[in-house]
């Protein structure tokens, strides 16, 4: 791939499509949050039992997406796009049409998370940042705005379809339109960049300095920062409508924050896009995870109706920027030609942090009768990642002194 192809008008044009994608792909990211409290009266299960296909969802997109990575550096995006495409589909019609608890968790975990949602989170990243190289930060932003802007836009879809059609006949809805939008778009992707051609991390770095190998031990502490991160940014994300309905505000008012929360996400994002490309995305990442620290405290004395909308939207704005950053750490400490898998894998420990987290928040309630525990375990995570965060910075400035 040559520079007169990185950030050209092509490459644009490919992100607008990779965008809709991810943005039509991510329903199967949020339907199991919107029906969380339906589906614990449909099959009689407590709290943590209807926030498990949630949880086993998102295992199965995590593992989906090291799985399509690997595809996709050897085959190009498009093929695992189409059997995501297909496959998101057909399990949002099997969930609809589930007899048992144990049939819907299956359709949930093994069809829309492992083989159909997997595709359009890290996979459609990682290919994305193959194209751009001088804006990357805000390229890598936008494709990763989409499963935000899918949880903006899907939940008062779906609540809608819920409250007038009943939750199975709007899954089954999902289903169709997921595989007519899907796989003509996916026609788009069908063209590779050229690996020999993809610059490497080893010769040239954003700040047009020697960028340092990337090592195993790196990897490792992506990952465990990328699954802390996420079980703190879980608790929320995954237990408004409960908490909401907890409250006496009521389920549609909790989806109403959820897209909030995930609408100012998107700007978080962007905002953090460009950022990125000025400062990095170590940096980028410091300040979205001491951000997201503060929203979270602010959710525990802070339980009025008006409080509530206000703190969704703070921390939608803060948590945005923090899981594009780990993609741009990746690609600039990693082989290009390796960035499907690498980046999927810390993908993959984002989702498994937001699985473990929606869990043992739901454990946590049944435990307590309440969320403010939930609240603080939340917090302890994110202390981890910040950890992890500053360890990065003070190892990328040991680096240059060395260098220098």
């Amino acid at each position: 791939m040559t520079s007169a192809i990185q950030d050209s008008r092509y490459s644009w044009l490919r992100l607008a499509v990779s965008l809709a994608l991810s943005t039509i792909g991510g329903i199967g990211l949020w339907a199991g949050i919107v029906v969380l409290p339906f589906i614990q009266v449909e099959f009689g299960v407590d709290r943590s039992g209807a926030s498990f296909p949630y949880t086993m969802t998102m295992i199965g997109f995590a593992l989906g997406g090291v799985l399509m990575g690997r595809l996709a550096d050897r085959f190009g995006i498009m093929v695992p796009m189409f059997i995501g495409a297909i496959m998101l589909g057909v399990g949002f019609i099997s969930a609809g049409l589930a007899p048992n608890y144990w049939t819907y968790v299956a359709a949930q975990a093994g069809l829309v998370g492992l083989f159909g949602c997997a595709t359009t989170f890290g996979p459609l990243v990682a290919d994305v940042s193959l194209w751009f190289q001088k804006r990357r930060g805000i390229a890598v932003a936008i494709v990763a705005s989409g499963n935000y802007l899918a949880g903006t836009i899907w939940p008062p879809i779906l609540t809608w379809g819920i409250q007038n059609y009943g939750w199975r006949s709007a899954f089954m809805g999902i289903g169709i339109l997921t595989i007519i939008l899907m796989l003509p778009l996916s026609l788009f992707l069908r063209r590779r960049t050229s690996l020999e051609d993809r610059p490497s991390p080893s010769s040239v770095a954003r700040n047009g300095e020697q960028a340092p190998d990337g090592t195993p031990v790196l990897q490792g502490l992506l990952i465990l920062a990328g699954l802390a991160c996420c079980v703190a940014m879980s608790m929320p994300q995954v237990h408004i409508i409960a908490y909401c309905g907890d409250l006496g505000y009521g389920p549609a008012r909790g989806a109403e924050m959820l897209s909030l929360m995930l609408g100012f996400g998107v700007v978080s994002r962007l905002a953090s896009g460009f950022l990125a490309d000025r400062i990095g995305g170590v940096g980028t990442l410091i300040i979205g995870s001491f951000l997201q620290c503060l929203a979270l405290l602010f959710y525990i004395p802070f339980d009025g109706l008006a409080s509530l909308y206000v703190v969704s939207a703070l921390f939608g704005l803060a948590q945005g920027g923090i899981v594009p950053s780990y993609a741009l750490i990746v690609r600039d400490h990693f082989p290009a030609r390796e960035a499907g898998t690498r980046i999927s894998l810390v993908f993959t420990a984002t989702v498994l942090g937001m699985a473990l987290g929606g869990w043992l928040s739901g454990e946590i309630f049944d435990l307590t009768g309440s969320y403010r525990a939930a609240f603080l375990h939340g917090i302890a995570w994110n202390l981890l990642n910040m950890g992890i965060a500053f360890w990065l910075l003070i190892g990328r400035k040991t680096s240059k002194l060395q260098a220098a």
